[in-house]
């Protein structure tokens, strides 16, 4: 892919995680050519586990990566480390796809699967923390933190909702309001964080207190330490979504901001592009980001052999049509009049 020739392909797959590779899988066993273009900065890099994966629950992800990737090119799909600075539409609605290394190739149809980068609380100690004994997701890695003294910040997309989901899985929770009016609080939320055991610390956190590299605490501002020894924060998650805006892709407003507007198969409002995994909405695990690269790659499949067979049967009908396709239309017609019930 060096140099000014274009390298055709039927999809090309812009990045390599869960959702983007399981696009590929189920492509390349359709017998498609396919290139994953991988810039390599997956989402959850930080953690040394993900779970909630049947089959796959504990496994570093870069271990799980790996071993999609090794199905993937079993398979005939092509992977290579760099990154999509542009991707035009052309005349007939395909598109040529540049990368950052030089390389040029052309796509019938593109798979967006760049997803999202978590933008953390500028509180000392989060970023360091963050993916071992700092997380945002009980579902991720809450079970992890079980019967630990566990601290959560709130925050305004998700209130009191956070901790009062991990006091399913502590009775050792508090919620640090930082630097939020109590008073704005509505009664109802009182009472559900008294109903679940909630503890309550109004001012801000200064930072998270960490010694022999293990989380012990969170210091307030006015001096105050309390002991956690796990901490769940609010993120800004932002979509990479640059390649998709520049298409024109219509976006859909969420709790976590606007995301990629995409159909039950993941096709955005720009035909021939699909959007999967977390570059098109926040809330996308490994697992649902797997199930909806699968159900995208399903309809790719089906998008192009359709297209491919309606320019036959176009070119048929212009009488531009080879004697090898008038033979094969002829037998298809035998064959159906011998399928018809007598």
């Amino acid at each position: 892919m060096n140099g000014t020739e274009k390298e055709t392909y039927e999809v090309v797959v812009v990045g390599g995680g869960a959702a983007g590779l399981s696009a590929a899988l189920i492509l390349g066993r359709s017998r498609r050519s396919v290139l994953v273009v991988d810039a390599g900065e997956p989402r959850n890099a930080p953690a040394a586990h993900m779970q909630g994966y049947p089959s796959r629950d504990g496994m570093p992800p870069a271990e799980f990566l790996a071993e999609v990737r090794r199905e993937v090119a079993g398979y005939g799909v092509e992977l290579v480390r760099d990154r999509v600075t542009a991707a035009d539409p052309d005349a007939a609605g395909e598109f040529d796809v540049a990368l950052a290394g030089g390389g040029q190739v052309h796509a019938r149809r593109l798979v967006v699967a760049t997803g999202l980068v978590d933008e953390l609380p500028d509180i000392p100690g989060v970023a360091e923390r963050w993916g071992r004994d700092v997380i945002h997701c009980p579902y991720c890695h809450g079970y992890e933190g079980r019967d630990e003294p566990i601290g959560v910040l709130y925050g305004k997309a998700f209130g009191t909702h956070q901790a009062l989901l991990f006091s399913q899985l502590s009775n050792d929770v508090t919620l640090f309001l930082h630097d939020v009016d109590a008073d704005a609080l509505p009664d109802a939320d009182w009472q559900m964080l008294a109903a679940a055991g909630v503890s309550v610390v109004t001012g801000a956190v200064a930072e998270l207190v960490v010694e022999d590299d293990r989380l012990t605490g969170a210091r307030l501002t006015d001096g105050r330490t309390v002991a956690r020894s796990v901490f769940v924060v609010p993120t800004r998650m932002v979509p990479r979504d640059a390649l998709l805006a520049a298409l024109g892709a219509r976006t859909k407003e969420t709790p976590a901001g606007p995301f990629a507007d995409i159909d039950p198969t993941g096709l955005t409002s720009v035909p021939g592009v699909w959007a999967v995994g977390n570059a098109a909405g926040p809330a996308e695990q490994v697992v649902n980001a797997a199930s909806a690269g699968y159900r995208a790659g399903t309809f790719i499949n089906t998008d192009l052999l359709h297209a491919d067979l309606e320019r036959k049967v176009a070119l048929r009908r212009s009488g531009v049509f080879s004697p090898e396709g008038e033979q094969a239309v002829a037998r298809a017609r035998q064959v159906s009049q011998v399928s018809e019930p007598a």
